[in-house]
């Protein structure tokens, strides 16, 4: 008998109640895409696959996160048949994120807080549960999660799956038994500090890194020994250059992210402390330059005047070696950020055709709204165009990486800026895009949606929240829908083509061979696309909104099937008070023809 501690049915996240009162929502609407294409211009995907084409064993299909599955027995021409094949309860009513993963006939998906792991059968009828692992977490660090309760990814790799508490503990778990091999708390609930990223492995390392940016924490990253659980190394996002690993080997490309202990003379003093700079989001790996690439978080507090200079090494982006944590390189993409753009969205490898050669580069689509294309050998920015709806800059000085920032959108203590584009949700929040290197395009959840914003002053006390500023959100934004899932050309840097939403499109997305998309949205239909017209193929309405990403697998029958989770939570860019007539669920759909 399957016993979990059920927890109450919704509460507000913290990052909710801090930003107040937000305006109406829109009424949902959908509309066709708007251009269409056959096939965008020559590019690949780097050679990172993992595992076998029809198992899912990381949460980016491969280490470069792509989202892309080569399998094609779902197809443009068929995907109208789709139709349910089984579904399954978490029995947690949070925000669900994260894909499952699948290894060996055995689906694994991790709930949110208590983080329970599932290990589920696909050999027999309905998959039912082969075992479950639960690593009760401390019940404290509900209180502190910024954004919901929720897990954002778990990871398989040597027969073990590897994921994150809540409580700022990381697990090992034997993936055939469900037996426990280590657990080991690396970050302190009493100063704030979560952990809800999806780790990374490799090199015999578990790379993971914090939450809190709102709680004053101090960010950083973290390798661990795959085989113990002990600490190898730790790298701080801010401070001096012996603590955030800057040693001979690091090289920035851009002169403003040059000189000794930026990390300290960019801020206030001590400031950098309880400066944020946190690692929870998205981290990629080339094995050819032996380098893992993730960003960084907004600095704290939001009041931008409580902490003068560029904030190093707050919202920018890192390469390192993944055995030793040494950075290698790192531009900051937003510097001094007063609007909580972060840069923590996911870094997708691809070898692109750009200025005549073909160039090694990672694609982000930055919170701030702004597509980058960026040599990942050195971190030179190649191209950087709107994506979404923005006001707050009119461009990127590509020869200084510095934004052309409006004045008037600059945030300030005891000022009401208004309608400030995109909001701090970003144009585009944590929710992976995908790539295909048959179509060569991204397939892109963005948002539209403003602010008003007024800088406050906040007093740091460890523990608790070290805010510091008022927010209003403004839905929709320009245009009168508050999103649109995209399909983008990272050559031209352009999109190709749209699907405008009542909502902000917060799922990841899947695309696979058989040149379809997959997407959800916040009201909970979940959807395949055509990957090159972007005709709306077929669409489920689940029981919750869809924050989750959509995963591509073979079962043991041969078939092919599409899975995803559903379960309303995080804190999206809608008001508070619509939020809270969202029902809440925690249920995986599975899906065949």
């Amino acid at each position: 008998m399957r016993s979990s501690s059920l927890l109450p049915r919704f509460r507000l996240p913290l990052f909710l109640i801090l930003i107040g009162a937000c305006t109406g929502a829109a009424q949902h609407d959908r509309t066709a895409p708007t251009e269409s294409r056959a096939a965008g211009t020559g590019s690949t995907a780097t050679n990172t696959s993992v595992g076998k084409p029809d198992e899912w064993l990381v949460q980016g299909k491969d280490q470069a996160l792509t989202r892309y599955s080569e399998l094609t027995e779902i197809n443009a021409t068929n995907a109208s048949n789709l139709k349910m094949a089984w579904t399954f309860s978490t029995g947690v009513l949070r925000g669900h994120e994260g894909a499952p993963l699948v290894h060996d006939n055995i689906m694994y998906l991790v709930s949110p807080f208590p983080n329970i792991l599932f290990a589920l059968d696909l050999t027999k009828p309905g998959a039912p549960i082969k075992w479950e692992y639960h690593p009760n977490p401390d019940r404290r660090a509900i209180g502190i999660a910024c954004c919901d309760v929720v897990n954002r990814g778990w990871t398989f790799d040597d027969g073990k799956i590897f994921y994150n508490t809540l409580d700022a503990q990381t697990v090992a778990v034997d993936a055939a038994t469900g037996s426990e091999l280590w657990k080991v708390r690396v970050g302190d609930t009493n100063l704030g500090e979560t952990m809800t990223m999806a780790p990374l492995v490799v090199r015999h390392r578990v790379i993971v890194g914090n939450s809190g940016g709102e709680m004053g924490v101090r960010g950083w990253v973290v390798g661990l020994d795959e085989a113990s659980g002990k600490e190898v190394w730790r790298a701080y996002n801010t401070g001096p250059d012996k603590d955030v690993k800057l040693g001979a080997g690091f090289h920035a490309f851009y002169p403003k992210d040059r000189g000794t202990d930026l990390g300290v003379s960019s801020w206030a003093p001590r400031g950098y402390l309880h400066g944020g700079g946190t690692a929870w989001g998205w981290y990629s790996y080339d094995p050819q330059l032996n380098l893992f690439y993730y960003g960084t978080s907004n600095p704290g507090p939001w009041n931008q005047n409580q902490r003068p200079g560029p904030n190093k090494w707050t919202s920018t982006l890192f390469a390192r070696d993944p055995e030793t944590g040494e950075a290698k390189w790192a531009t900051q993409i937003t510097p001094h950020d007063m609007w909580d753009y972060d840069a923590v969205n996911e870094y997708t490898l691809v070898d692109l055709p750009m200025g005549g050669a073909t160039r090694k580069v990672l694609v982000h689509f930055d919170r701030n709204a702004f597509a980058y294309v960026i040599d990942r050998t050195n971190g030179e920015i190649l191209s950087a165009q709107p994506f979404a709806p923005l006001n707050w800059a009119t461009g990127i000085d590509l020869a200084t990486s510095e934004p052309q920032v409006v004045e008037s959108k600059k945030t300030t203590q005891g000022v009401n800026v208004t309608n400030i584009c995109p909001q701090a949700s970003g144009g585009k929040d944590q929710q992976p895009s995908a790539y295909s290197p048959h179509t060569h395009l991204f397939y892109v959840p963005t948002n539209n949606v403003c602010m008003d914003y007024e800088g406050v002053e906040a007093s740091y006390i460890a523990g608790t929240p070290y805010f510091g500023a008022k927010l209003k959100t403004k839905i929709p934004g320009p245009g009168g829908y508050a999103g649109e899932f995209i399909a983008w050309d990272p050559v031209n840097a352009k999109k190709m083509w749209g699907i405008k939403e009542g909502l902000p499109v917060w799922s990841g997305v899947l695309v696979t061979a058989g040149d379809v998309a997959f997407y959800g949205t916040l009201d909970g239909w979940f959807r395949a696309v055509d990957a090159v017209s972007g005709k709306v193929l077929w669409q489920f309405k689940c029981g919750s909104g869809i924050i989750g990403a959509p995963m591509t697998y073979r079962g043991p029958d041969g078939k092919q099937y599409v899975a995803i989770l559903s379960g309303f939570g995080g804190a999206p860019p809608v008001p508070a008070d619509y939020a809270s007539h969202f029902t809440q669920s925690g249920q995986l759909y599975v899906f065949s023809l």
